[in-house]
Parts: structure tokens; C-alpha cells; sequence
């Protein structure tokens, strides 16, 4: 029950920043976002018709579609996020009366300040299981049936939705638009992944019981030790691994290279580390 009161407290607050980016920066400033969104924001340039409606509507048979591959949860997740959006455009709307909530502020500057006010509500949906974007859910169905990886496809999408906003609005706003879309994106991949970005670290050696040692004493990490044998030597090998901090990776390094300078050392991301830490012990 905490879990689920957590997540859809998030979602709401994301849903409701997301609101908040579109109707005080973008509207006002004729900067439209990608997807849905977007086309929403443009159908109500033409129309003049309430944008809520459109970002419901145009989500729906998106929302189908997920039912059938993305499972129910998922999907009531995301038709939360989405009513809740759109009721708090029409909010935020009715608030503002298009005016962008900070008086005459230039457009560079709603370009990126929308832009990561938005990217930081997205961002707080999709850490919470859920989505806002129909067209996240048409690209994971279509990557499926075609070559194209997700990202593509949705990139794809966006630059005809802002090649029709340069028709509509004018080349700079939709050229404004493109630096919203890509300011969100980094933000939200910093809401999703969080700012303490972990490494884990893969540590092929013959001293691979000295280097453990070394970097549990000297940086107080614990490090668990994987039996492997080498591909083309057949000779079984002893694993170092272990998941430490972006700023311990030099010092991690030094002590694998003095040890033994031809240590192979692979290191990558890690965007969510849970669990309980083995500490050493104090005698």
C-alpha cells in the first residue's frame, strides 16, 4: 500500500509539473512539445479548442493498444497520469490565460526553462511505471514488426511533428520547440537515472585476490569474486566485481594497474543500486 501510495503521489506531481511546463512557458510562447502533446498543442492552435481534450482523446486507442502488450497496471498507471495532466492543463490554462508566468520572458529562455520544468514531470512519471506519451507505447508496438529501434522511431515522429509546427507557427518557434525537446530529455534522464549514477566494475586479472583486498581495505567497497575461464586460453579465472561511485573510479584503477598493469577492466553504468552493502569488519 506504501508503494502504491508513493508512486501515484509521484505520478500526480509529475503530471501536474508536466501541466505546469506547457501552460506557463511553452503555450505562450509558441513552442510546442513532441508526441502527443504536440499534436495536441497544434490541433488547438487550429481549432481553439480546449487542449485537455485532445491530450485524452488522442492518448486512447494508444492506451488500447497498451492493454493488449503492456499489462494492466502499466496502463491504469498511465491513464491516471494522463486524466490528471489534462485536468491540470485546463487548470493552468484557465490560470494564466496564455500568458506565460513569467512576464516577457524571452523565448531562448522559455525554450529551456520549459524545458527542464517539463523533462523533471516526465521524468517523475516513467520513474513511477507509467507514461504520458501515446507515442512511446505506438513505437514499442511498431519496433516489433519493423528494424527501427524505439528511440528511433519516436525520433522520427517528433521531426515531423516539429516540421509541421515550422508550417504552422514559423521556423523559429519550431527550431525553439527542438531545444525544448532535447533540454527534457536530459532532464529527464537525470529525474530517472538521479545524480549519484553508480559504476559497476569488472575487474579480469591473475591477482584478482590481491586487487579485492586492496579495494575493500582502501576504499571500504565490498567485492564479490565470479569464476570464469578464459575463451581462447581455457585457463580458469578469478572475477573481481564490485559497484562503486563515479568519483571512486580513478582510485579503483590506480589500485588494479599496481597490482598488475595488464589487468582488463570494464566498467559501466549503473542507474539503480538496492540492496544491503557487506561491510567489513572492524576487529
Amino acid at each position: 500500500m506504501k508503494t502504491y501510495i508513493k508512486d501515484y503521489f509521484f505520478l500526480t506531481l509529475g503530471a501536474l509539473i508536466y501541466a505546469f511546463a506547457i501552460e506557463g512557458f511553452l503555450v505562450p510562447s509558441a513552442i510546442i512539445d513532441g508526441g502527443v502533446t504536440g499534436i495536441s498543442m497544434i490541433l488547438n492552435t487550429l481549432t481553439k479548442q480546449p487542449l485537455g481534450i485532445f491530450i485524452v482523446f488522442i492518448n486512447l486507442p494508444f492506451i488500447i493498444l497498451a492493454l493488449q502488450k503492456l499489462g494492466k497496471r502499466f496502463v491504469f498507471s498511465t491513464l491516471f497520469s494522463i486524466l490528471v495532466f489534462a485536468g491540470g492543463v485546463t487548470f493552468f490554462s484557465q490560470l494564466f490565460h496564455g500568458h506565460c508566468v513569467i512576464e516577457n520572458l524571452e523565448l531562448f529562455l522559455a525554450a529551456i526553462f520549459g524545458g527542464l520544468i517539463l523533462g523533471t514531470g516526465v521524468g517523475f512519471i516513467i520513474r513511477n511505471g507509467a507514461s504520458v506519451d501515446g507515442t512511446e507505447i505506438l513505437a514499442i508496438y511498431v519496433t516489433k514488426k519493423i528494424s527501427f529501434s524505439v528511440g528511433e522511431i519516436i525520433m522520427f515522429i517528433n521531426v515531423f511533428i516539429f516540421t509541421i509546427a515550422g508550417f504552422i507557427y514559423d521556423w523559429q518557434h519550431a527550431l525553439y520547440s527542438i531545444i525544448t525537446y532535447f533540454v527534457a530529455y536530459k532532464t529527464m534522464d537525470v529525474v530517472i537515472e538521479g545524480l549519484n549514477e553508480s559504476k559497476s566494475v569488472f575487474i579480469i586479472t591473475d591477482y584478482s585476490q590481491e586487487i579485492g583486498k586492496d579495494i575493500m581495505e582502501h576504499m571500504d567497497v565490498s567485492v564479490t569474486y565470479v569464476d570464469a575461464q578464459g575463451g581462447y586460453s581455457g585457463i580458469n579465472k578469478r572475477i573481481v566485481y564490485c559497484v562503486i561511485s563515479r568519483l571512486q573510479v580513478q582510485k579503483l584503477k590506480e589500485i588494479a594497474k599496481n597490482i598488475d598493469p595488464r589487468a582488463f577492466i570494464a566498467i559501466e553504468n549503473v542507474y539503480e543500486v538496492e540492496g544491503v552493502r557487506v561491510k567489513k569488519r572492524k576487529i
